[in-house]
């Protein structure tokens, strides 16, 4: 998720003093038994002393004295064995509901949007202050009536077992499962108890640079290694460049994959402070990118077989780990869907052969040639993150950025359809809705947030990447009432791949319609989705730029020569490389789709599904019509790129959107074929605003509560304003629609400034929300917690 993930850190500032861990001795064991008695008249010699006892027990520690430090208070932290002091530490924090303080509220929500309506009326009670006022801290703050603690930070043990699993890096998604939420066939969401259930955590990568041979690490990489070395794992010096060899690597490389993938631990919450705190005899679980974690790949054929770390083969469709984990999905029948979204730095991206970084075509990339069906490398690469000299550590490239589906609480290895006494159970990838940077699946459900009755079940997903779109998916078969998770699960067997173009948007701003017309509610732009297959009968949006009005977006993707694109041979390579079949047809690029979410109880009185555009800065793949922006044809009709400058189509939002996409039918949108869209609110720079205390900028992760209320995080308002990225309450209340506060964002917490905002929320009883601390101190200074 992170828009820093492929950047290199700035400075060495995360970098503590070398701790040394020496162990205490315990007292002297007794002496051996004296030596036998020598003849009568002459005592013997003494026997030879004992060996020395065990070490003893550490005491406990003495009684303070006077004048000596309290107790710690709400959030303070201790660190695991071998972690530096200073080290900042991504964490899971709980926003906690205090009392109602007179509003009358019952929980966190109803009580942040209580202090709302008293901000719109004029009558917040003196001296109290809200919204939180912006600042850039190196502390987590809250609007007053809630408090933060810590929940669980970087490199904790997940149980009580000192050589055990530990919580992973740069927390993201976050999703909350009461205990007993599945009584009576309920769905997870809201359900249950809210004060002890499971938790589901995201992982996404290690921030700063990798060590490499000849060179050590920087900033969290180098805390890593530091507590490898400090906890035994690693041997050399891994401040001096010159011990990082070989073997030191492959060490480190082995013990990186296990701080990515996902945590899937039992919270609790203590009744008399409110704070949370992990059960580590409870079954948690970890799953990460080693081959200790397995996921089949389902609705695509792989490219060949996936080994694990031991270099033997997997079976058909099996490949070895989960990485680079953004946002996700709770799903209505109690499984987990997991992003892998940045998966190119790690093993590759086939696409990488045919687009640059900065979304330039490459004409006649190998394997890519216009005139030719395209024939993308799929091989294991030799260099990359994770990837050592140990060939063993490589895997191939189309096993990874999928949408995972976890079944948490099953063992990290069992594989979707590996035990036939388990049917329906296990980890897949969701092959049938392709390869992209996801970020995160949102599920069309009900307002008691349970799957439609007799209708297809239907996902959206958004490819986060500059000019990514956002799709959707449609099981062929219906969810009929009573189904079992198994049979449910089956569903996503088959179904429908679209893409959804947005009509008349300026690939430009990315948020207004060609002219700079806003689109609003009340005259929204319009959008249909476009099936992406070799048999879609849909015709190409870009097709009458090309001169060819009727052309169909499977013939089209069948060409070998149209838009400057070589032909796909199946539908397995659109899956495979979705990026370029919507390119190819003239999808409308987007400004970094990340999160989604399905609102059953918007405020608007309709079903509504929310869109966060984070930014874009870069220039564009295609042209306004669709068309292949940095490629022409020269004099002997060979495609050439075209130079920059004034054809140069750059997109200019630095500062992000929320829109709306509304259904044609929202109550069945499974079968609905066009949507309109809206900008809900709009990203600002405090320099240029009107009301300076409620800008931000570039939204990212959202949440949707149980009454419909619309929360987001921000990633990057740090940079923009300043200002550290924080949780908004996004007022859309009917009451308050002709005010200047309607659609305004209410800020109710503040990061550590350099940390991203992510995987925010609720408990079962909206008492508590669950915010993740990305990345503190990552390019800024930062001692965080």
């Amino acid at each position: 998720m992170s828009s820093r993930l492929l950047r290199l850190a700035t400075g060495a500032m995360l970098l503590g003093s070398t701790l040394s861990i020496t162990a205490c001795e315990g007292d002297t064991g007794p002496a051996g038994p004296a030596g036998s008695n020598g003849q009568d008249g002459a005592d013997g010699q003494p026997g030879t002393p004992g060996d020395d006892g065990d070490p003893g027990e550490n005491g406990g520690p003495g009684p303070a004295g006077p004048g000596s430090q309290g107790q710690p208070g709400p959030g303070a932290v201790t660190r695991a064995p071998g972690v530096e002091a200073g080290t900042p530490l991504s964490s899971v924090i709980a926003l906690t509901f205090r009392g109602d303080l007179g509003t009358g509220a019952t929980n966190l929500a109803e009580y942040v949007k209580a202090r709302v309506d008293q901000f719109v009326a004029g009558s917040l009670p003196t001296p109290l202050v809200f919204p939180l006022p912006p600042a850039s801290t190196d502390s987590v703050r809250t609007v007053p009536g809630l408090f933060s603690s810590t929940v669980i930070k970087w490199m904790d043990p997940i149980t009580f077992s000192k050589t055990g699993a530990r919580f992973g890096a740069n927390v993201d998604y976050i999703a909350f499962f009461g205990d007993g939420w599945s009584a009576q066939g309920n769905a997870p969401q809201f359900k249950g108890s809210g004060s002890a259930g499971w938790m589901w955590i995201n992982h996404e990568y290690i921030s700063g640079t990798k060590p490499r041979v000849g060179t050590a690490p920087i900033g969290q990489h180098l805390d890593f290694a530091r507590f490898l070395r400090n906890s035994g794992t690693l041997s050399n010096s891994v401040t001096d460049g010159t011990t990082w060899q070989d073997d030191a690597l492959i060490a480190y490389n082995k013990e990186w994959k296990k701080q990515v993938g996902g945590t899937w631990i039992r919270v609790v919450q203590d009744p008399a402070t409110g704070e949370w705190a992990v059960d580590r005899n409870a079954g948690n679980l970890r799953y990460d990118a080693s081959s200790t974690t397995l996921a089949k790949v389902v609705g695509m054929t792989l490219s060949g077989v996936d080994r694990d770390d031991s270099g033997a083969d997997l079976a058909s469709g099996v490949v070895a780990g989960t990485h680079s984990n953004c946002s996700g999905g709770q799903t209505p029948w109690g499984t987990i869907f997991t992003g892998e979204e940045n998966v190119q730095g790690v093993y590759g991206d086939p696409e990488g052969g045919l687009w640059t970084g900065k979304n330039d075509w490459i004409p006649n990339a190998p394997g890519m040639v216009t005139g030719a069906p395209l024939a993308p490398d799929f091989s294991s690469p030799t260099s990359g993150d994770m990837i050592s000299s140990d060939s063993r550590s490589s895997h191939r490239k189309d096993g990874y950025g999928f949408l995972t589906e976890i079944d948490p609480g099953q063992p990290a290895d069992l594989w979707y359809g590996k035990d036939a006494s388990k049917p329906g159970a296990g980890h897949r990838k969701l092959g049938v809705m392709g390869r992209a940077h996801w970020e995160n699946a949102a599920f069309v459900v009900d307002a008691n947030w349970k799957l439609l009755v007799d209708q297809p079940i239907v996902i959206y997903g958004g490819d986060d990447r500059r000019g990514g779109r956002i799709f959707k998916f449609v099981s062929s078969r219906p969810y009929t009432a009573g189904m079992t998770k198994a049979e449910i699960r089956a569903l996503l067997d088959q179904g429908t791949l679209y893409a959804a173009h947005f009509a008349g948007l300026d690939n430009g701003t990315g948020d207004t319609l060609v002219g700079g017309v806003i689109p609003t509610e009340q005259a929204p732009g319009q959008g249909r989705w476009v099936a992406l297959s070799l048999d879609s009968a849909d015709l190409a949006p870009n097709g009458e730029a090309l001169g060819q009005p009727t052309m169909t977006v499977g013939t089209a993707l069948r060409d070998v020569s149209y838009n400057a694109i070589g032909g796909f041979t199946d539908d397995d390579q659109v899956r495979k490389l979705l990026w370029t079949a919507a390119n190819k047809v003239g999808v409308m690029e987007l400004n970094r789709p990340e999160d989604l979410e399905w609102n059953p109880k918007d405020p608007s009185g309709t079903p509504l599904l929310y869109v966060a555009f984070t930014e874009h800065g870069d220039p564009t793949a295609l042209d306004q019509q669709g068309r292949v922006a940095t490629a022409t044809r020269g004099p002997d009709g060979a495609w050439v790129t075209k130079a920059r400058g004034a054809t140069d189509n750059r997109a200019t939002d630095r500062v992000g959107s929320i829109f709306g996409m509304r259904e044609a039918n929202p109550a069945a949108p499974g079968g609905s074929r066009t949507f309109t869209f809206f900008r809900v609110w709009k990203g600002e720079t405090a320099a240029t605003s009107a009301m300076p205390e409620f800008s931000a900028a570039k939204p990212d992760n959202l949440a949707i509560d149980r009454d419909g209320g619309v929360w987001f995080g921000t990633d990057g308002n740090f940079g923009v304003n300043k200002v550290a990225d924080g949780v908004y309450y996004l007022n859309q209340s009917p009451a308050h629609r002709d005010s200047a506060y309607f659609r305004k964002a209410f800020r109710v917490l503040s990061m550590p400034s350099d940390a991203e905002a992510t995987g925010p929320a609720f408990s079962a009883d909206m008492k508590t929300l669950f915010v993740s601390v990305q990345h503190p101190g990552e390019d800024s200074y930062s001692v965080w917690p």
